[in-house]
């Protein structure tokens, strides 16, 4: 028995399919091509990029307690609404962070007149309860950390050096061996609002940019390697300008609203 005319199968024309899989096809790489370059255009603006990244926060909740060389004990998260480096010293083996203890004098010397800026050195190696202020005290003094600008400060090892660890997001955790503390001394830069943030260095090439951190140990093995900067500064100079433009830039920022 036949079907009724209209449940009879529709007569395929093989041109009409091609073409409309013709048109598909070129939909599809219209819209692939279209997608390539967006992805280009926003490879190209974050390549020029050069806002200070945020590596991590220092949260209210994970704050550091310390005694500090005026004899009283604070917050560092005191300091909010403030732009602020920190490093870490051992007292009794300076050499092991001289070269970020020097960049951190020349920023005193440099930022005495801005309110907004503060310096915190952090000191791993342990000192008795009952001499902590007059260590820390003589210490700061002897080094010209002048106290309101400069904290210097410590705690109680465990505390002191898992905030380190975890909180400043350094690259060791501070152990002891052969009677001297190794930890890393780098300095950290943690802008108005608790962030710590690295500078950002596009390339020249394109692609993504390069994140710094400011240690300037790693800065001079590369000077005694003999690489170059691309400029006439050593790569101590540049880092330390990169770090001088990265504080001028987050002291421009504002402070956000709790």
């Amino acid at each position: 028995m036949p079907l009724p005319a209209e449940y009879e199968p529709a007569v395929r024309d093989p041109k009409k399919l091609n073409r409309t899989a013709w048109i598909l096809l070129a939909i599809i790489v219209l819209g692939g091509w279209l997608i390539l370059k967006a992805y280009e255009k926003v490879a190209v603006q974050k390549s020029a990029d050069t806002r200070p990244s945020i590596a991590a926060r220092i949260l209210k909740e994970r704050d550091l307690r310390i005694i500090r060389q005026d004899g009283k004990t604070a917050d560092l998260f005191d300091l909010r609404g403030h732009v602020w480096a920190i490093n870490v010293v051992d007292t009794k083996h300076p050499k092991s962070s001289e070269l970020c203890l020097a960049v951190m004098k020349r920023l005193a010397g440099k930022y005495a007149d801005e309110p907004d800026f503060n310096l915190v050195t952090l000191v791993v190696n342990p000192i008795p309860a009952g001499e902590a202020v007059d260590s820390l005290a003589t210490y700061a003094s002897a080094e010209g950390m002048r106290f309101p600008q400069w904290w210097v400060g410590t705690n109680e090892a465990a505390t002191l050096h898992t905030f380190i660890k975890n909180e400043l997001k350094t690259n060791v955790f501070p152990h002891e061996k052969n009677g001297e503390w190794i930890f890393d001394p780098t300095i950290v830069l943690v802008d108005r609002n608790g962030h710590i943030r690295r500078a950002v260095i596009p390339q020249k090439r394109g692609g993504p940019p390069f994140i710094a951190t400011f240690d300037f140990d790693q800065a001079a093995e590369w000077d005694a390697a003999g690489k170059k900067t691309g400029t006439d500064r050593s790569n101590q100079a540049e880092l330390e300008a990169l770090l001088e433009t990265t504080i001028n830039t987050l002291l421009a920022e504002p402070t956000e609203k709790p």
